[in-house]
Parts: C-alpha cells; sequence; structure tokens
C-alpha cells in the first residue's frame, strides 16, 4: 500500500486527536463569574469549524453579561444546576437546568450563567461552531449588539 492518498480520500487518513480531561487549558477566552477550559480548538488541534471545551461556575457565582459573536453554541449540563439568563421581549428569562439537560444559544445573544446552588460547582460542556472560543462581554444584557440586530433583520426577511 502507498504512503500517498489520492485527494478524494486524503481527509480520511488524517490523524484524530485527544485532549484527556486533566489536559484542559484555561488558554481562552474568560468571563467574570465562571471559568473556561479549552479541549479542542484550531490552535489546539487544527479543528476549522467547532471549538469545544468545559465551563465551571463556582457555587453562588453570577458571570458576567456576554455573547459568543457569529458562534452558535450547545451546551450540554454534566453537574449541578445552572441557570442561563436572557431577554425575551425586553424581560429577563430564565432557564433552569439539571444534569443531562441541553441549551442552544444563537450566535449574538446576549446572556449569562448563574449558579444559584450554596454548595455545588456548576459544570458544562460547550460546543461552538467556529474553530476559536468567541467571548464578548457586555456591560449588560440589555447592551447594544448590531450584529444581532442585523441578523434578526436577515431571518426576517427570510421568512423566519
Amino acid at each position: 500500500m502507498s504512503d500517498r492518498h489520492d485527494a478524494g480520500t486524503a481527509a480520511w487518513h488524517f490523524r484524530l486527536h485527544h485532549t484527556g480531561r486533566d489536559e484542559l487549558t484555561e488558554d481562552t477566552a474568560q468571563t467574570p463569574g465562571m471559568r473556561r477550559y479549552e479541549a479542542i480548538s484550531g490552535k489546539r488541534n487544527g479543528s476549522r469549524k467547532i471549538w469545544m471545551g468545559q465551563n465551571r461556575v463556582a457555587p453562588g457565582m453570577v458571570s458576567a453579561d456576554h455573547h459568543h459573536g457569529e458562534a452558535e453554541t450547545g451546551i450540554y449540563v454534566v453537574s449541578g444546576h445552572p441557570v442561563f439568563v436572557f431577554l425575551e421581549d425586553g424581560q429577563e428569562r430564565r432557564i433552569e437546568t439539571v444534569p443531562g439537560d441541553y441549551v442552544y444559544v444563537p450566535p449574538f445573544v446576549p446572556h449569562r450563567e448563574e449558579n444559584p446552588s450554596a454548595d455545588e460547582e456548576a459544570v458544562v460542556v460547550l460546543a461552538r461552531s467556529t474553530q476559536e472560543g468567541i467571548v464578548v462581554n457586555l456591560p449588560s444584557l440589555r447592551a447594544e449588539v448590531p450584529e444581532l440586530d442585523a441578523l434578526v433583520a436577515e431571518l426576517a426577511a427570510e421568512g423566519r
């Protein structure tokens, strides 16, 4: 068998990358009130379209308000009971979660994480549709996000 592969099968022969649970790094964008740990990214593993990591919110902590730019974010709750807060029709909406739940965060949507527990850390796994972890920290959930306004207008024009 040849060491060379034709272009049609080259992608099948890239090596897999493994990041052990004790090899996560804090060398990624952060938000006050929580700690993010990067596992998979463009700079770390050569990923082209995803970023994955873990987020930890200590007992009683509330993160700063933020969004993740153009990235779509999928969240899986590993432990604890984190609460995800965002605005809907100008009012704060709270999504209370339990281990095993999933949360989807659309691009540019301001939100924050809270951990109401007095003694249990909240741990979630994050997956984003960009190769690096984008974090834009905001002064409040009501902060102006022109990119979100543009996205909403684009979706409305498409009839969604």
